[in-house]
């Protein structure tokens, strides 16, 4: 029990924010839904629902991604949560679809809109709860990418650096920027067809909001899929690891390095060069100071290194500390 509620804490704490908002969002804007007849008050609602499901799957997702390498797992449990943000990418697509739908249904047949106050209400508290998920989710990003940001400058690190976030945490800030970006559309095309003859707006506006909904799908698989392939670690790391390497003294050069992404976590494989005429217990005591190094990075979870003599030839670009 001890070792369950020990991986809960490790959750990512985004997706638990954005289930706790999105389960109180999705009754209040089913009821207005039902109420005014609203389309794009129905796209809210579905979006809002789905975001739930997406999230409280990614949150699951991202406690088993935490647990230790076993004999049977060595690589660890990094990548489920890719399998996990796939299923939620099926039930954001198939939503999506349905969103659609009902805007064109909307656009051919517009309704007449009641129960203004309870869907300004509704969407009003959407937007505050939504936009306070999104800024949680900015601040995560920054922290899982070790970065800093104050005032707009959080809002310019986090779309920086979203794509070296967790997958949870991707998937959290892509839906909640949609999600506070489509309950601002669709508050003003319901004032709109409420105030003015145009009452296609309202049909129009759960049109882009099943689009919004349909393009975070994408992007959300495509960076899922890429991480379910395998993919390297982007520069920024490479960058890091290769300084921690070459902070040992008796490094030369770096022969070889792979880095493979896990989840929100790497694997380091490296061949390093020594200079010339150590023992292969020196040799042997500089590679395990340089793996202890590597490991003190939360980032970085398991590391292969090899060891060869300089071979006279630079084969890596030195990164200069900063």
């Amino acid at each position: 029990m001890k070792n369950i509620l020990e991986l809960i804490k490790k959750g990512n704490a985004s997706s638990l924010y954005a289930v706790l908002g999105n389960l109180f969002l999705v009754v209040f804007k089913g009821i207005a839904a039902f109420l005014s007849g609203s389309g794009a008050m129905f796209a809210e609602a579905m979006h809002t629902g789905a975001d739930a499901v997406n999230q409280l799957f990614v949150f699951i997702g991202s406690i088993l991604a935490e647990r230790k390498p076993t004999p049977r797992f060595p690589s660890g449990f990094g990548r489920v949560i890719n399998v996990f943000c796939m299923g939620a990418v099926i039930i954001i697509t198939i939503l999506a679809y349905e969103t659609i739908l009902e805007g064109v249904r909307l656009i051919r047949n517009p309704v007449s809109i009641g129960g203004l106050w309870l869907i300004v209400l509704s969407l009003g508290v959407s937007i505050a709860i939504d936009g306070y998920v999104l800024f949680k989710a900015m601040h995560e990003i920054l922290k899982e990418t070790r970065t800093e940001g104050k005032g707009f400058g959080i809002i310019a690190n986090a779309l920086k650096n979203v794509n070296r976030a967790s997958p949870a945490t991707r998937l959290v800030f892509y839906e909640d920027l949609v999600a506070t970006s489509g309950a601002i559309l669709a508050l003003a095309a319901i004032l709109v067809s409420h105030f003015t003859p145009i009452k296609v707006m309202d049909g129009i506006a759960a049109i882009l909001i099943g689009l919004m909904m349909g393009g975070v799908a994408f992007r959300v698989g495509y960076d899922n899929m890429v991480g379910l392939i395998g993919v390297s670690a982007p520069k920024e790391v490479e960058d890091k690891v290769s300084q921690i390497i070459f902070s040992v003294p008796e490094v030369t050069d770096i022969n070889k390095m792979r880095i493979l992404q896990e989840g929100r976590f790497y694997h380091v494989e490296s061949y390093i060069e020594l200079v010339p005429g150590l023992t292969l217990a020196q040799a042997d005591d500089i590679k395990l100071k340089i793996r202890d190094l590597l490991l003190r990075s939360e980032d970085v979870t398991d590391v292969t290194l090899g060891i060869i003599e300089d071979t006279g030839v630079r084969d890596w670009q030195k990164i200069s500390a900063k």
